[in-house]
């Protein structure tokens, strides 16, 4: 853990990231993959995550081992296996199939903000991870979870709601994660000190 984070995202070890974006004060940890991703401000991975084609909000939190869109093989066609679309690894004239990959980027998930995936858990591809919402560990998700919902199991199922369906629509409503860096570290008492109702009470109005 670096002593500080800041605007430049800390990209820690042995990191393969490819066509990926990172924003402020954003993590990668040692080994973790991510291809075609966007990664929001204050969002992290811990170590040997692996990601593809997501779309993940602020303030997300990874765990390792974790893998969200992970790619699948072609089960319709006569073969599962990638020689005919990574076919240049294979053979010096023959050329990677376009229309594959570009179906395969195209099967985007959506992590929520102030989420948390938990250690290996699966993430499925075109899948939406609600705000708030809580993946357990081992989870597999292969159907959308509702915002400030927890799930758990093989395939995941909702064990509970995080938070109370009206208490989740007014921290939804007042977007907290859009907050300013100074304005987070003027309330971070209040981020650790009081009950979700009781804060969302002392800043609708704020």
């Amino acid at each position: 853990m670096p002593a500080r984070l800041s605007d430049s995202p800390f990209v820690h070890p042995d990191c393969e990231i490819t066509a990926s974006t990172l924003g402020a004060y954003t993590e990668v940890g040692r080994g973790s993959r991510l291809n075609h991703v966007e990664m929001d401000d204050y969002s992290y991975c811990d170590r040997f995550a692996d990601i593809a084609n997501a779309r993940i909000g602020k303030f997300a939190n990874i765990a390792s081992y974790a893998r969200i869109g992970p790619t699948d093989h072609p089960m319709e066609l006569a073969s599962l296996h990638h020689f005919h679309y990574r076919s240049d690894d294979y053979w010096e004239d023959a050329s990677r199939d376009p229309d594959f990959f570009a179906r395969r980027h195209a099967r985007i998930a959506h992590i929520g903000h102030d989420t948390w995936i938990g250690h290996n858990a699966v993430i499925r591809p075109e899948v939406t991870v609600g705000h708030g919402a809580v993946v357990a560990t081992g989870a597999v998700v292969t159907k959308d979870v509702a915002p400030y919902t927890v799930v758990a199991g093989l395939p995941a199922t909702p064990l509970k709601q995080r938070l109370p369906a009206p208490v989740a629509d007014r921290l939804m409503a007042l977007e907290w994660w859009e907050w300013d860096h100074d304005t987070l570290r003027a309330r971070l008492e209040d981020f650790r000190s009081l009950p979700a109702e009781a804060f969302l009470e002392k800043y609708e109005a704020a």
